[in-house]
C-alpha cells in the first residue's frame, strides 16, 4: 500500500469511531405517552458542592426558618422578559442572587400540566397530568405543606385562581383528577392550613354533589371565614389567634386588568400573619401563586400575560421586603411550565411588546428558578422539578 495513503485511512477510521450516527429515537412531543419513554429521573438532586465538613456546617448555618414558594403559573423566560421590557426594563427578580433551571416534564408526558407540575413541587414525585397530590398509581403522596403542619409550622396558600385549582390543591388535596373541585374542597377539612386566600366559594357552599356547607365546617374548626361579598381585600386584618380563610370569588377570580385587586393586600399580610402564628419559633411555609399568567398564554393574549406578570412582580417585591427585614426567610420563585410558546417579535421596543405564540397550550421549556435568602445557594444549576421539594424538605430538616 502506498505509504501516503495508509495515514489518511487511519485518520478516516478514527473519525468514524469518534462520530457515530445520530440516534434516531427521540422523546415524543405531545400526547399521553408511556412513562418509559421519558427521561429517567435521578434518585437525588445533583449536589451543589462536595459534602465536606465545612460545606455541611455552612449549609446548617444558612438553613432558613421560613420558606415562601412563589409560583408564576405558565411563566417562562419570555413571560419574564415581556414583563421586564414593559416595566422600564426592571423586575424585582433582578434582586435574586441565585438562578437555576428545572425540567418540567411530568410522569407521563414531556408537556406537563399544572396539577402534575405542582405535585412535583409539593411532594417530590413525577406523576401523570391531571393528578393532584397523588402518584402515578393514584395513591396519595405526602406534601411539603403536610410535613410542615405535622412539624408544628404554620402554613398558608394564596392564589389568584380558585383555592381548589390545580396548583394550590396539590399542596393540600389528594385526588385522581384535578377537576373534581368539590371533592378537593372537602380535603381542606382534613388539614390545618392556617391561611387560605383564593376563589372558589361555590365549591364550599353551593355544592352540587351534597348539601354540605364547608365554610360552616371550617368555622367549627377554629377558622374565621370571610368572602368577597362581605369584605374588601384592602380591609383584611386577620386575627393570628385563629385560622383564616378569605374566598375571593364565587368561581374563578377576574384578571387583574378587569379589577381583581386582592393579591397585593394578601401578600402584604400573609407572611406577618404566619409569623405571628409561629408561637414556637419553628418557622412557616407559604405558597403564593400568580395563576393567570398561564391563562394569558392559553388565550394567546400578550397584554393579559404582561398585566399579570407585572402584578406578580409587585407581589414578589412585597415578599422580598419581608425576607430582607426578617433575615431568616428563603424565597423561591419559579413556574410549573411555560404556556403559549410565547415570543417577543421583531419590531418590539421597551414598553411596547409585539408578542407571538406557537401554541395555546403548555410547552416543554426549561423553567427558571430564582432564590433569595438562607439556603438559596442550593437552587443553582439544572435539576428536576421534583428537586424543589427535596431541597425544601432538606432545608426544613424534615428528613
Amino acid at each position: 500500500m502506498n505509504k501516503r495513503v495508509f495515514p489518511l485511512l487511519s485518520v478516516f477510521c478514527l473519525l468514524l469511531t469518534a462520530c457515530p450516527p445520530v440516534p434516531q429515537d427521540t422523546l415524543p412531543a405531545a400526547g399521553r405517552t408511556d412513562a418509559s419513554t421519558l427521561p429517567a429521573e435521578p434518585d437525588t438532586a445533583p449536589a451543589v458542592a462536595p459534602n465536606t465538613p465545612q460545606v455541611e456546617t455552612a449549609a446548617k448555618a444558612r438553613r432558613p426558618k421560613n420558606i415562601i414558594l412563589m409560583i408564576g403559573d405558565g411563566m417562562g423566560v419570555t413571560q419574564i422578559s415581556a414583563g421586564m421590557y414593559s416595566n422600564n426594563n426592571k423586575l424585582n427578580l433582578e434582586q435574586f442572587p441565585v438562578v437555576g433551571l428545572h425540567k418540567s416534564y411530568s410522569g407521563d408526558n414531556l408537556i406537563t400540566d399544572s396539577a402534575a407540575g405542582a405535585t412535583a413541587f409539593s411532594a417530590g414525585v413525577k406523576t401523570y397530568n391531571g393528578a393532584v397530590g397523588v402518584g402515578m398509581d393514584t395513591m396519595p403522596v405526602v406534601t411539603i405543606l403536610e410535613l410542615a403542619e405535622a412539624a408544628g409550622l404554620p402554613t398558608g396558600l394564596v392564589a389568584t385562581c380558585s383555592i381548589v385549582h390545580a396548583t394550590p390543591a396539590s399542596f393540600v388535596a389528594h385526588n385522581r383528577q384535578r377537576k373534581n373541585y368539590e371533592e378537593i374542597a372537602t380535603d381542606f377539612l382534613k388539614t390545618e392550613v392556617d391561611l387560605l386566600i383564593g376563589g372558589g366559594a361555590k365549591f364550599f357552599d353551593r355544592r352540587k354533589s351534597d348539601d354540605r356547607k364547608l365554610t360552616k365546617e371550617l368555622e367549627k374548626r377554629n377558622y374565621v371565614v370571610d368572602n368577597f361579598v362581605e369584605k374588601d381585600a384592602k380591609d383584611l386584618r386577620p386575627d393570628p389567634a385563629r385560622n383564616y380563610a378569605y374566598l375571593t370569588a364565587d368561581g374563578e377570580p377576574l384578571p387583574v386588568a378587569q379589577g381583581r385587586d386582592y393579591l397585593l393586600p394578601a401578600v402584604k399580610i400573609a407572611p406577618d400573619f404566619l409569623d405571628k402564628r409561629d408561637r414556637n419559633n419553628k418557622g412557616f411555609f407559604l405558597m403564593i401563586e400568580g395563576a393567570q399568567v398561564d391563562w394569558g398564554g392559553h388565550a394567546n393574549d400578550s397584554e393579559y400575560i404582561i398585566s399579570e406578570m407585572l402584578e406578580f412582580n409587585e407581589a414578589i417585591g412585597e415578599v422580598l421586603k419581608f425576607a430582607k427585614a426578617d433575615g431568616e426567610t428563603l424565597v423561591i420563585v419559579t413556574a410549573d411550565h411555560e404556556t403559549g410558546g410565547y415570543a417577543i417579535q421583531n419590531g418590539s421596543s421597551l414598553n411596547n411588546i409585539d408578542g407571538a405564540f406557537t401554541s395555546d397550550y403548555h410547552t416543554a421549556d426549561l423553567i427558571p428558578v430564582f432564590a433569595y435568602g438562607p439556603g438559596s445557594e442550593h437552587f443553582s444549576g439544572i435539576f428536576e422539578n421534583t428537586a424543589i421539594f427535596d431541597k425544601m424538605k432538606k432545608l426544613f430538616a424534615f428528613d
